[in-house]
């Protein structure tokens, strides 16, 4: 350059131009008269803020100039803080506006975050579309988490007029988390969305391969002598219920054909300290709580419920603490809240003229919860509750009895984490105890006492690109011996594995300790191409399932991933990605379990198409647990490949399909589904979805049962046809934001037919038709529902076993009206429908089947529940 002063003064220029950047700031005013929320934005109040553009495009095309303009204002008071909006648009009429409940937003929105904390890991999300539905969330962990079930009170309105729309917002102090300072400094965010351009705006631009969310916000100063608020509210509710069924003269319980309850609790949130929030429930009500789904469990291990209780979910970011840190190969969690009102354990034998009411769920008495974060970088989370013992009451017509079936337990979870160095390094640690007291002998095979800990530790660096996190778990179980028999046999540990040489079963013990440890190092941001290596331990005898959720024990594993990605519009496409993985597990036997990898391809295109396809392969599959307890069985190598197509989401009618086939070698197993998505919007008020499924699999090596000949176990297995429908709708009919409509309805219908039973010879061998030898006409012979096998031909049963086939049918349905008529208050009308059979024929007829399923009598739940909002602020 000729001239180095005027070089010196660009680059110096730049440099500045980008530190400004990212020191974006908002500075907010103090008003006095605090404005009417209309969205007019044209109270005085607003007059003395100054509007802000300086929108840029984050996606998709990040950093270019957005297609409409959007302006905001911020101005608070001593008890609350207001945002306006005006989001301008060319093309007014193309705003899509869409009704629907609370937090499920649909059409174009915009959303204000604060981190108030200014931790640069957590946020508040208040979020509002251009029809008025709200959605809110807490955002952790730097944007990795968010829990949508955080409900606030706050208050909103929007309007559509010639220029585009405009949102009002009213957020009360109370509802956010801050420290007394002479001035505040918060994290801002402010976002638009605009649906039929599928674009997204921002006030501070956030690069898409960025490491972090909240640690790149913009700032919000000028609150000056604010005093933290403390939120204190009473919430009682009032339940009336009726259970209808059909009459039974025999049953005691069901003579009249109904019956009739009156309930009643009470929650409460209570701001402890300025950062600290206690929640209470005595005797909570989940009465208007979706149903599970149906399903058949063929595996060897305990089936996982989402959990859809609001006071369980809401802070369940704090209480988590998953042995695997990212991804879903290991979903091991110390804290499974279903567990708590989980059905009883016990289920009494009944005499042939007896009959019984038992309940489905276990009544919790009450629960507290203290979630927050203090000003040093504390984040607190203590949960705390009993269930009480339940009965089953047992008549005979003559004489009736309780007979206890879950004992009155106590569930406590402790969780505390720290972040240092603006949240780049975080360390934490929780503790859960389960405590029971058994007073019968029907409980000497629980637990008396579970305790798990564990310890987190996680750093980041190079502006975030760059991860290494440590978790690391410990479990101590006590209880009688046959409560740790019980463990030791649990299909968690199979420690009766014949030719397991590094674990065996002691009938004597009366605890059991283990641990666990997982380690994971990466690039996650800041690239096109990111990656992770995985390692995770448990020990033998880690047990987590008092309180937590784990499949398995005993193992070993390690993945690695990789993924190349776009980041902007190319050619055709508006994203691609493309992944690989590689695994390997063994036991600590040191016997390899599993040696697989898979890719997967994902494509969306600028026509707002995607299609997205992978394929995964095992090419060893070793089972300690397929036998139940037997020896490892070696399984065939096995493949799968899935697909998915979706059409324009933009669009009124919208659809989806796809499916997935697995296949073993030597036609070992076969497994296919296919199903399809189809929705539909014929009004901005109403939204229609179908979602069929149909699968079909065929196992030879289906396990059917362990029997003893001859002082040995045989292990008994079968081919499977297995046939399995299901399709759900849902409606949902949005009259306002605050009232709605929703249907949910779901048949389900699973049929298995077992051939060709057969007993496992050589459960390694290396050829597969040395595995097994299949029974002969001479060796089974069925009598009734019972297969009777002559293993040595002597015209003599040497053992049985019943005859497994199944044909299952459920109907499940769901309709709840809920009016929220003021915040924080709702009604709630649900009328809830559930059908069952279990059929011996197995025949997979839709037609034929639904008819049988809907001369099922139906069991139907009727119920009004209503809660008001007692604020005590």
């Amino acid at each position: 350059m000729k001239n180095p002063i005027f070089t010196l003064l660009l680059f110096t220029f730049i440099f500045l131009s980008i530190g400004l950047e990212a020191q974006k700031n908002y500075r907010t005013v103090r008003i006095e008269k605090a404005p009417h929320i209309d969205g007019n934005l044209t109270d005085k109040a607003w007059k003395q803020a100054r509007w802000i553009n300086e929108f840029v495009q984050h996606a998709p095309y990040e950093g270019k100039t957005p297609s409409q303009k959007t302006v905001f204002k911020i101005i608070y008071d001593d008890n609350f803080i207001y945002v306006a909006v005006r989001a301008y648009d060319d093309e007014p009429e193309k705003i899509e506006k869409q009704l629907s409940r609370r937090d499920n937003l649909n059409g174009d929105y915009i959303r204000i975050i604060f981190d108030s904390y200014f931790d640069k890991r957590t946020a508040f999300r208040f979020s509002v579309s251009a029809a008025g539905v709200k959605e809110d969330a807490v955002i952790s962990n730097d944007g990795d988490e968010r829990d949508n079930n955080w409900n606030p009170i706050w208050y909103v309105k929007t309007q559509i007029d010639k220029q585009g729309w405009t949102a009002e917002l009213k957020i009360p102090l109370t509802q956010l988390r801050f420290s007394k300072a002479g001035e505040q400094k918060w994290g801002l965010q402010i976002e638009r969305y605009i649906y039929r351009l599928q674009e997204t705006n921002q006030w501070k631009l956030i690069a898409q391969d960025a490491g972090g969310y909240v640690s790149q916000f913009g700032l919000l100063t000028g609150m000056d002598d604010i005093d933290p608020k403390k939120e204190a509210s009473l919430t009682p509710f009032v339940v009336a219920s009726v259970d209808q069924f059909e009459k039974d003269a025999a049953d005691p319980f069901k003579k009249d054909g109904y019956e009739a309850g009156l309930n009643a609790g009470l929650n409460g949130k209570f701001g402890i300290t300025n950062n600290l929030t206690l929640d209470l429930a005595i005797n909570p009500d989940f009465g208007q709580v979706e149903a599970d789904p149906s399903q058949v469990n063929l595996t060897a291990y305990e089936t996982f419920y989402d959990e859809k209780r609001p006071f369980f979910i809401e802070g369940s970011n704090i209480l988590n603490f998953r042995l695997m840190p990212m991804g879903n190969f290991m979903a091991d969690n110390l804290f499974y809240s279903r567990r708590i009102g989980r059905n009883p354990h016990h289920y009494p034998d009944l005499a042939d003229d007896e009959y019984m009411d038992r309940p489905q769920n276990t009544t919790i008495l009450g629960a507290m919860k203290l979630t927050g974060k203090t000003k040093h970088g504390w984040s607190i989370g203590v949960l705390e509750s009993v269930t009480q013992k339940e009965f089953a009451k047992i008549d005979n017509g003559n004489n009736s009895k309780n007979v206890a079936v879950e004992p009155m337990t106590n569930y406590f979870i402790s969780r505390i984490e720290r972040d240092f160095n603006d949240g780049n390094t975080v360390v934490g640690g929780i503790i859960t105890a389960t405590n029971r007291q058994l007073d019968a002998s029907q409980f000497n095979s629980l637990h008396r006492e579970a305790y798990t800990g564990g310890f987190n530790f996680k750093h980041q660096w190079d502006d975030k690109t760059y991860i290494f996190q440590v978790n690391s778990v410990f479990s101590h179980v006590k209880g009688s011996t046959e409560a740790i028999s019980e463990t030791q046999l649990s299909s968690a540990h199979y420690f009766n594995r014949p030719d397991a040489n590094h674990v065996y079963y002691d009938s004597t013990r009366q605890s059991l300790t283990g641990t666990g440890t997982s380690l994971m190092l990466g690039k996650t941001g800041n690239s096109n191409i990111v990656y992770a290596l995985f390692l995770n331990v448990k020990s033998p005898e880690l047990e987590m399932n008092d309180m937590g959720y784990q499949r398995e024990a005993d193992h070993m594993s390690e993945l690695f991933w990789i993924q190349y990605r776009t980041l902007e519009p190319k050619g055709i496409f508006r994203r691609f990605s493309f992944n690989v993985n590689q695994w390997d597990v063994h036991d600590f036997n040191g016997t390899r379990l599993l040696t697989g990898g898979n890719y997967s391809i994902g494509m969306d295109f600028t026509n707002y198409w995607s299609v997205y396809y992978g394929m995964n392969g095992n090419i060893l599959r070793m089972s300690n647990s397929a036998l139940r307890g037997g020896p490892y069985l070696l399984l065939n190598p096995g493949m799968n490949h899935w697909i998915s197509v979706n059409s324009d989401h933009r669009k009124k009618f919208r659809y989806s399909f796809g499916g997935n086939q697995f296949f073993a070698a030597k036609n070992a197993e076969d497994m296919y589904n296919v199903w399809t998505s189809i929705s539909y919007r014929p009004h901005k008020m109403l939204d229609i979805q179908v979602f069929p499924r149909f699968t079909q699999r065929q196992n030879n090596l289906q396990y059917v049962a362990t029997t003893e000949f001859n002082n040995n176990n045989e292990y008994i297995m079968g081919h499977i046809e297995q046939t399995t429908l299901r399709m759900s709708l849902r409606v949902n009919f949005s009259i306002t934001p605050t009232l709605s409509i929703q249907y949910w309805g779901q048949p389900f219908i699973s049929a298995g037919k077992y051939t060709d039973l057969k007993r496992i010879t050589d459960a390694r061998a290396d050829k597969y038709e040395n595995r097994f030898q299949s029974f002969t006409e001479e060796q089974i012979n069925l009598v009734g529902d019972t297969y009777e096998i002559d293993q040595n031909q002597d015209n003599t049963t040497d053992y049985s076993f019943d005859k497994p086939d199944f044909n299952v049918m459920d109907f499940i349905s769901n309709l709840v009206i809920r009016w929220e008529y003021i915040p924080g208050s709702s009604v709630y009308l649900v009328w809830t429908q559930n059908r069952s059979e279990y059929l011996d024929k197995v025949i997979f007829n839709f037609s034929q089947n639904t008819g049988d399923l809907f001369n099922v009598s139906p069991y139907n739940v009727f119920l009004v529940k209503a809660t008001y909002r007692f604020s005590l602020n």
